[in-house]
């Protein structure tokens, strides 16, 4: 397998788009062919090379190609899109899009990611060793396809909207998952090795969701069916199934059960009611005369800030989910 070296030689004023760099485009090249592809800024069109220095020569299919890019290209945009195969290996952080439409082949980094990675892939293996944001492994925004096929491993925390409209394939993740996961699934299977947050499986038509560490609010429209042992990455466990949504549509089948499924490992759900009680109540804390101020200070420029806005500072600043009738109370006391 040749090698193709990507080293990093300048960071992207804004954010590179690079849906260039991919085996089945380096197939065949050598590094003065790759240096002269055009990669986008803004409205601006510039060659890879004012961004890298390239070293190697493509092989001679996108199967016998790998690409290394040797640093951190936080900046960088679409690495992997739309490969078929051969390997693409980071070895720092990445920005959006990595790996989105992915049909085969192996696409490793070493960091994290932001939003959008591996969305309706079709095949091939996505990992990502550190942590990932928003709808990994979901549809495009407007599309019905997610995720179809392949796998896609983030052995940190994801944020929210992780596998929307999910039809195929399997997602892992190893620490914890934000809120909407799953939602509009229509098949696939999403592993959590951590906690869900609430609004998991919303919609879902078919598919399975284990989570190993507990969902915090399971959605009401999910009941409770009973116990399994389930054989999960080659170790049996003991889960709590849970069949919903029961307010979405499900298709017709005699005799067969076509609700999505949410596996919740047992004991986790008792684990995690001991410590609610105190937590809500952590949650639900007044703020102290020194946050009063802070708080005070970050929006004396807004004369009239929402109930949200408020609210949603002072959980992120604080850690304190207050009530909207006691963030109320709050932006009353700044204005008087």
């Amino acid at each position: 397998m040749d090698i193709v070296k990507l080293i990093p030689s300048k960071v992207p004023e804004l954010y590179l788009e690079t849906e260039h760099i991919s085996p089945d485009v380096f197939a065949g090249k050598t590094a003065q062919q790759i240096g002269e592809l055009h990669v986008h800024m803004g409205n601006q069109t510039y060659k890879l090379s004012d961004y890298f220095t390239i070293e190697g020569k493509g092989g001679a299919t996108a199967a016998d190609t790998k690409i290394v890019i040797a640093g951190d290209v936080s900046k960088v945009k679409y690495i992997g899109m739309k490969m078929t195969a051969g390997e693409v290996e980071v070895l720092g952080n990445a920005d959006m899009y990595v790996g989105a439409w992915m049909a085969g082949g192996k696409l490793l980094v070493k960091g994290s990611v932001d939003s959008f990675a591996g969305i309706a892939m079709t095949g091939g293996e996505l990992v990502i060793e550190g942590n990932a944001k928003n709808y990994i492994g979901a549809a495009y925004r407007g599309d019905w396809r997610g995720m179809q096929g392949g796998k896609l491993v983030v052995k940190g925390n994801v944020g929210s909207d992780v596998g929307s409209n999910i039809n195929g394939g399997t997602i892992e993740i190893g620490g914890n998952a934000d809120v909407h996961l799953a939602t509009h699934a229509e098949g696939g299977k999403i592993i959590v090795g951590g906690v869900a947050k609430g609004r998991v499986g919303g919609q879902m038509v078919k598919g399975e969701i284990y989570v190993l560490g507990g969902v915090e609010r399971m959605m009401p429209s999910y009941k409770y069916d009973h116990d399994e042992e389930v054989e999960l990455n080659g170790k049996k466990m003991n889960f709590q199934v849970y069949y919903g949504d029961l307010g979405e549509r499900h298709g017709k089948r005699k005799g067969e059960i076509v609700y999505g499924k949410i596996f919740i490992a047992t004991g986790a759900a008792e684990a995690e009611s001991e410590g609610k009680t105190e937590a809500r109540a952590e949650r639900r804390a007044k703020l102290n005369e020194k946050q009063v101020a802070q708080m005070a200070e970050a929006f004396k420029t807004n004369a009239e800030p929402s109930v949200q806005e408020v609210r949603t500072y002072i959980y992120d600043t604080f850690g304190f989910d207050l009530k909207p009738m006691q963030v109320s109370r709050l932006i009353d006391s700044m204005k008087r």
